[in-house]
């Protein structure tokens, strides 16, 4: 069996209120070590356009930017296999998902998660809320939750500026405070 995959830590501060969750980071994300690394990924050009600052900064400082926006980064899968990057290629037998009893506890500012990607928001509910229905010890919050487009150059069924429409939820919901008229449960 090939070896798995492992991904990267959280990226949050303590006052993170909106979770963005992929599945697992591709190849090149991994080989880069930053999230959403893939130079064709639209996931910084998105945040950029949405929160002013430039797409072509280096990666800490992105990551400062979004993080000063209250947002976290992470992924539902702490590891798996998974040639390639393609998220249907991720056998499911053996992922492992991060632990977001923990994650909720350290952050409980967070009420939102929007999922980059449908596979992300399966993974999630296949191996968090399900298990938390089996009564199993993982303890997550009640959160809004919301299926956005994947930002991943895999996924060019619709445009970067379809995306980005739909991905200004984001910056709604920080913007909207505790009232989140704008959520639909996915």
């Amino acid at each position: 069996m090939p070896m798995p995959d492992i991904g990267f830590s959280y990226i949050a501060r303590p006052d993170a209120r909106v979770l963005v969750l992929g599945s697992m980071p591709g190849r090149k994300s991994l080989a880069l070590q930053q999230y959403y690394g893939h130079a064709q990924n639209s996931f910084w050009p998105i945040m950029a356009e949405l929160f002013g600052f430039s797409a072509e900064l280096d990666y800490e400082t992105r990551l400062n930017c979004v993080l000063d926006q209250q947002i976290a980064l992470w992924d539902v899968a702490h590891q798996c296999v998974r040639p390639g990057s393609l998220d249907q290629a991720i056998e499911m037998e053996t992922v492992v998902a991060n632990d977001f009893a923990t994650f909720f506890v350290d952050h409980p500012d967070v009420d939102s998660i929007f999922f980059n990607g449908r596979k992300a928001q399966q993974l999630y509910q296949r191996l968090i809320m399900r298990a938390e229905d089996r009564c199993q010890t993982i303890s997550v919050p009640a959160l809004n939750v919301h299926l956005l487009p994947s930002t991943s150059p895999a996924h060019a069924s619709i445009s970067r500026q379809q995306k980005l429409d739909q991905w200004s939820v984001v910056k709604k919901a920080l913007e909207s405070g505790a009232d989140r008229p704008y959520l639909s449960h996915s």
